[in-house]
């Protein structure tokens, strides 16, 4: 029987069983095509890793040259060999360290030129001492000179200058302007201080430390960190001294920086003047107070003292200094020595330089401070 006559439900049975499924052509190749590609994207993704060297995976990189590490200790800071043409103009290129300030610790390099004996180590550094035997840093480092003793009544002058090593070029400068015989002192908060110093005993002068004491309106005026105060402990006074003290070595005694309330206080300055007693270090009084105790308190302590008898450029100008200058020679005159102070002026250096070359014609000699201080150890 032809499809035509047969019944309509036998007739799809037979359709169904001769044609091929309606889906089998469409389904079967596309699910098996697309696990194919990813197997193939997979093992492609394994070969480029076992064949292809890239740690990075494929991400962003760029090769930055390392320079080696400058030698801080050098006088220039960051040595240009080392840094090379782009380490100081680069965006995140370490600043240069300026040549006048190069970077030091708190307790400075050795002095070679110091007596081992006068020399104590501390949690601070080292700081002078008297020797087993009773040599004192004063008498050792004091420079070589006539004393009123010995100069057969001639006027003697001492010429301080104060405020030195903080800026090394202007330190170094009146270093080599002013005379072997000018004292120079020294503040304890310079960063080059171990060769400023060392520059200056190498000179031939004599060198003091400057201590920061409490003035009456402290803190509106401040001598600097480290100072001394009234109404502390006495180990807190020592602890700021002894700090101060181990910036450099070779001096030979202490000058005062400010201080009118403190060294008018017995019970402050007292502690203070008896380890210096005891360290065989002088003590100059910078004049400015009156009511000082340093005299009374340096005499029970047996320390070398002496005292200044003026301020020189407390007008900076070159009139006003020589004219306080020439004060200083009439003192002398009268007395037989005089002491005077100066700061580390531009204009107070190249003053002072002047009026030294023709001291001698007047015949007046330039002593160091420690030949008008009377050692009361000696």
């Amino acid at each position: 029987m032809s499809d035509l006559g047969a019944p309509l439900s036998r007739r799809k049975a037979r359709q169904a069983n001769a044609a091929p499924p309606a889906g089998f052509g469409r389904s079967l190749p596309i699910a098996r095509v697309a696990f194919g590609a990813l197997l193939l994207i997979l093992l492609g993704v394994f070969a480029w890793v076992l064949v292809v060297d890239d740690p990075d995976g494929g991400r962003p990189s760029t090769t930055v040259d390392i320079v080696r590490a400058a030698n801080l200790d050098s006088p220039g800071g960051l040595a240009a060999s080392d840094a090379g043409p782009e380490a100081a103009t680069g965006p995140t290129a370490p600043a240069v360290l300026e040549a006048e300030a190069p970077a030091d610790s708190d307790a400075p390099p050795d002095d070679p030129t110091l007596v081992a004996d006068l020399v104590e180590e501390t949690e601070f550094g080292q700081i002078p001492r008297m020797s087993p035997m009773g040599v004192t840093p004063f008498q050792t480092y004091a420079r070589p000179s006539d004393t009123p003793a010995t100069a057969a009544g001639k006027p003697m002058v001492a010429l301080v200058v104060s405020g030195l090593g903080i800026n090394l070029n202007g330190t170094l400068e009146a270093i080599q302007k002013l005379p072997d015989t000018v004292t120079l002192a020294f503040a304890p908060y310079g960063k080059s201080l171990d060769r400023s110093v060392g520059a200056a005993r190498a000179e031939g002068h004599e060198v003091f430390l400057e201590v920061p004491l409490e003035p009456f309106d402290y803190p509106d005026n401040d001598p600097g960190p480290d100072t001394l105060l009234t109404g502390q402990p006495p180990r807190d006074n020592l602890s700021k001294l002894f700090h101060v003290m181990s910036r450099f070595g070779g001096y030979v005694g202490v000058v005062n920086n400010m201080g009118a309330r403190f060294t008018a206080s017995a019970a402050d300055f007292g502690p203070v003047m008896e380890e210096l007693g005891a360290r065989g270090l002088g003590y100059l009084d910078d004049g400015s107070s009156n009511r000082s105790l340093a005299p009374q308190l340096a005499r029970a302590n047996r320390v070398p003292y002496g005292r200044v008898n003026a301020l020189v450029d407390a007008n900076p100008a070159r009139g006003p200094i020589l004219a306080q200058l020439a004060a200083l020679e009439a003192e002398a005159r009268k007395s037989g020595s005089a002491i005077g102070i100066v700061s580390a002026l531009p204009v107070s250096i190249d003053t002072v330089a002047e009026w030294a070359r023709g001291l001698a014609d007047k015949g007046i000699e330039i002593v160091p401070a420690s030949a008008l201080m009377k050692d009361q150890n000696g």
